[in-house]
């Protein structure tokens, strides 16, 4: 059997929660490493292919929040929040002795890259913004706020398949069916019933109770990423990045390298042919 490519790990957060967590490549690589960031209800899995990709030259991380994939689930659903996911990424930095990173974040793991840029600015040696940016289009807002939560199972892996590719065929007009599978793996888990989502529903507590407050003045975070080198990637089908905040981001960060990916929607998956070009060339120069 061949081995896996990457190392697992446990960890506590400040709270003791058990939090988990992947770990490729050499930890004394000379390149900095690359900690990726998931979205609102994904985990580790989404990065496996891009971890793969790059830990020849460099360790790469990527990790479960609490309340998805291996990560315990929290018993109060208030903790699921941005200002506590720093906090525990504050965390695995320290137990990784990860000093200075760059950062992949996907949706949500965008975001938190962006308050990263307050909470612990020495950490960012730059970032890539993967469909997100400090505005976020309320009609994908609210897909995300009334999708998630829901008790979505399935008999099998390829089933889920099947219920991903009727609901999501709009955001991947080009999806084969091998790529619909790799989808369902990452999002569902295997229990006695056949699959269920990979998360803990209760994360859906704190986002519905938000999801009819406007959203806070995110440009601020996204100016704290101006002195560093930044790729922002946008699907060109996305409802939750438009094309004018896009476009406004540029204007803000003068450095930005900003790829619209064509035929994708929210969100990219990472192995588009232009975003694998565009993320090699920009950790090239990391």
């Amino acid at each position: 059997m061949t081995a896996q490519p990457f190392t697992e790990h446990f960890f506590h957060a400040q709270d003791d929660l058990r939090l988990y967590y992947r770990d490729y490549g050499d930890r004394n690589a000379p390149r900095l490493p690359l900690l990726c960031l998931p979205g609102l209800t994904r985990n580790s899995k989404d990065f496996h292919d891009i971890a793969c990709r790059h830990a020849s030259q460099r360790r790469v991380i990527t990790v479960d929040y609490r309340g998805r994939g291996r990560s315990a689930y929290d018993r109060d659903p208030a903790h699921y929040d941005p200002v506590v996911y720093l906090g525990d990424l504050q965390q695995l930095l320290a137990v990784a002795r990860i000093d200075r990173a760059v950062i992949l974040g996907t949706s949500m793991g965008g975001l938190l890259a962006m308050g990263m840029s307050a909470a612990m600015p020495a950490v960012l040696a730059g970032v890539i913004l993967n469909d997100v940016g400090p505005e976020v289009s309320e009609d994908g807002r609210q897909r995300i706020a009334d999708a998630i939560g829901t008790d979505i199972r399935a008999a099998g892996f390829e089933d889920a398949a099947e219920l991903w590719r009727r609901g999501y065929r709009g955001a991947y007009p080009q999806l084969d069916h091998e790529g619909w599978m790799k989808l369902a793996r990452a999002t569902f888990v295997a229990d006695g019933n056949g699959v269920r989502l990979d998360y803990d529903l209760a994360i859906a507590v704190n986002l519905k109770a938000q999801s009819t407050q406007p959203l806070p003045d995110l440009w601020p975070l996204f100016r704290g990423l101006r002195k560093l080198p930044l790729l922002a990637l946008r699907g060109a089908l996305s409802d939750v990045l438009s094309a004018e905040t896009f476009v406004r981001m540029k204007r803000e960060h003068a450095g930005m390298i900003g790829v619209t990916l064509p035929d994708v929607g929210h969100v990219p998956m990472l192995d588009e042919p232009l975003a694998q070009a565009a993320i090699d060339d920009f950790l090239g120069g990391l």
